[in-house]
């Protein structure tokens, strides 16, 4: 009869372990795009390096300016990729403390609640600095255009 309580109790902290799962995937998800991001603003990067030095004098300095908002972006898209991390290990936490909590049958509610909470604060603080980098490519563009 214990044998059988055990599984019970495994399988109902699977179905609760479900939902932070897909909380994973969409961190995942996210950290590609910020990854990507990042990557592009890399590539922009060295190529205005490459063109600096032979650039003629009178386009220098927006180069110059260029790479000084690329640099500010990619500092914002780092600290992003940083906290959606943190956010998704927390969310590890969270699914290992909850089968501790199983196995050693005690009342991890409130690490569960701390951790949970810890993430989305986390999660929440990488979405604000990848709108903030958002916003500032954007800003970027618009003293680009002719």
């Amino acid at each position: 009869m214990v044998q059988g309580f055990q599984v019970s109790a495994i399988a109902h902290v699977i179905q609760l372990a479900v939902a932070p799962v897909f909380l994973l995937t969409g961190v995942g998800a996210m950290l590609g795009v910020m990854a990507n991001r990042l990557a592009r603003v890399i590539d922009r990067s060295r190529v205005l390096e490459e063109r600096l030095p032979s650039a003629p004098p009178d386009t220098a300095p927006g180069h110059r300016h260029e790479l000084s908002l690329l640099a500010r972006r990619s500092h914002l898209i780092h600290r992003a990729i940083g906290l959606c991390t943190t956010s998704a290990l927390l969310v590890c936490a969270v699914i290992v403390t909850l089968f501790v909590g199983a196995l050693l049958e005690t009342d991890a509610a409130g690490v569960i609640g701390v951790l949970f909470v810890a993430a989305m604060l986390s999660l929440s603080a990488g979405l604000i600095l990848f709108l903030a980098e958002i916003r500032l490519a954007i800003g970027g563009m618009r003293t680009r255009a002719p």
